[in-house]
């Protein structure tokens, strides 16, 4: 990670401890997020299987993905509160034992009303655990570094997609041993790996830089520092402060842009599958491979965007522009007619899918803190969660109404031009905050500098 040039002790000091605390932190909250993604996608690979041996519709299948972001939707809030009450690490520990078992569970699946019953208390089980992730991020690191940091964790559902859905279709090739589907194996594998990584939660995970035994004191301290910015940790009382965690124009805009943009990212990772099926490719290993080629983009989008932004600034300008080159790639990709053409096309839209997800956060992050950022934060995520019903939703009906998986490409022309048009007004209220933020600083005091436009 690329650190600002140090000019004092305190600088050199603050970089050593910022660079502990990617490489002690960043692969425990990498190895949490990385199942949760393979535990809420890997049914998109037993679509078709689920359809032929237990009869579940399209539409229905559509339905049930997409049933697990309405729980994790509901108690996303609530879960970030008691977060906040009883500390990340028992949190995210518990999150991951509740979630792992109920992915392990999905092999009972028997028609539709199972099918959704199982994924609606996953999604309640795995509510909280990303915007847990954000929180961290504010009480580690320093705005300057947050973006960057943000598309670190951003590389475990990218990996994922490369990874995951090659890893899930091998195991789906034990179909019939010990008289199990295929999808049933996958489904119990990786529930039950979830569940160790919970453990590994509980043993390894520090909650503040104070909690660390590899910090010295100093190092914690300035990370504390820097990460508030040198001023309070934030509000400790959400009553009294429901505008500054829910109200503010601003959040409610980038909650609306995070909204469009998962239902492109989740109705296009859902579906992913079934749309390289239908391009004539057979097998489930290889249909796998295929559909992870779209994480080989996410991960550079992910990765890329961050440095674009370092290096230019203009972070909501950003958002726009990689919406609007979304879009264009969805109309390149309905008018054409060639399978690898197409495969290339969603590999490339991904990077700008995914590499605009740090830029949110980061305008986020950069004026919230305390239980207002756990509590703002996961309004916002919660909101973008409902992106994630929508979309396979959507997805699924678009396959229904045509014949076509890829008929779905046309909610994501939609979904991102719609952002495309958010994201002027999106810049007026961030302007406004920061002044209205400015105006109320006591004189004589610094406020942090504001995120780049």
């Amino acid at each position: 990670m690329a650190m600002h040039p140090v000019s004092s002790a305190a600088d050199t000091l603050h970089a050593r401890a910022t660079r502990k605390a990617l490489v002690r932190l960043l692969p425990i909250m990498l190895a949490a997020y990385f199942m949760a993604y393979i535990d809420r996608t890997n049914v998109a690979l037993a679509k078709t299987h689920l359809q032929a041996d237990v009869g579940i519709s399209v539409t229905a299948f559509g339905l049930g993905a997409g049933i697990f972001f309405v729980s994790y939707a509901f108690l996303e809030v609530p879960s970030s509160l008691i977060m906040h009450r009883i500390g990340p690490r028992r949190w995210i520990a518990r999150i991951a034992l509740t979630w792992g078992a109920l992915s392990a569970a999905m092999m009972f699946v028997q028609g539709e009303w199972s099918f959704y019953f199982l994924r609606f208390f996953l999604g309640m089980a795995e509510a909280g655990l990303y915007p847990t992730l954000m929180y961290m991020v504010t009480v580690w690191f320093s705005q300057q570094h947050r973006a960057t940091v943000v598309g670190f964790i951003y590389l475990a559902p990218t990996v994922a997609l490369i990874v995951g859905n090659p890893m899930g279709g091998a195991l789906m090739e034990l179909d019939s041993a010990l008289g199990l589907h295929g999808w049933q194996w996958m489904f119990l594998i990786e529930g039950l790996v979830t569940m160790l990584v919970g453990v590994l939660v509980w043993m390894t995970l520090p909650e503040t830089p104070r909690d660390a035994r590899w910090l010295t004191t100093e190092e914690a301290e300035i990370l504390t520092a820097r990460a508030t910015g040198g001023g309070e940790p934030g509000d400790t009382r959400i009553r009294g402060n429901l505008k500054a965690a829910f109200g503010r124009p601003f959040i409610v805009i980038v909650a609306l842009i995070y909204l469009f943009n998962q239902i492109t990212n989740v109705g296009i990772v859902f579906n992913l599958p079934s749309i390289v099926e239908d391009l004539n490719i057979s097998g489930s290993f290889l249909i796998g491979l295929v559909s992870g080629s779209s994480g080989v983009g996410a991960t550079i989008g992910v990765l890329l965007v961050p440095v674009v932004h370092r290096r230019f600034g203009n972070e909501i300008a950003l958002i726009g522009v990689l919406a609007a080159l979304t879009a264009v790639l969805a109309g390149v990709y309905v008018l054409s007619s060639s399978p690898a053409v197409q495969i290339v096309l969603i590999a490339v839209s991904m990077i700008f899918v995914f590499g605009t997800l740090p830029l949110f956060w980061s305008v986020a992050m950069a004026r919230m803190s305390g239980l207002v950022a756990a509590a703002g934060l996961a309004f916002i995520n919660t909101i973008g969660l409902l992106g994630g019903f929508l979309g396979p939703y959507m997805f699924g009906l678009a396959e229904d109404a045509t014949g076509n998986p890829s008929a779905g490409l046309w909610v994501v022309i939609a979904c991102s031009l719609v952002g495309v048009a958010l994201t002027p007004l999106l810049a007026h209220a961030v302007r406004k905050e920061d002044a209205a933020e400015a105006e109320a600083a006591p004189a004589g005091t610094e406020t942090a500098a504001p995120v780049s436009r």
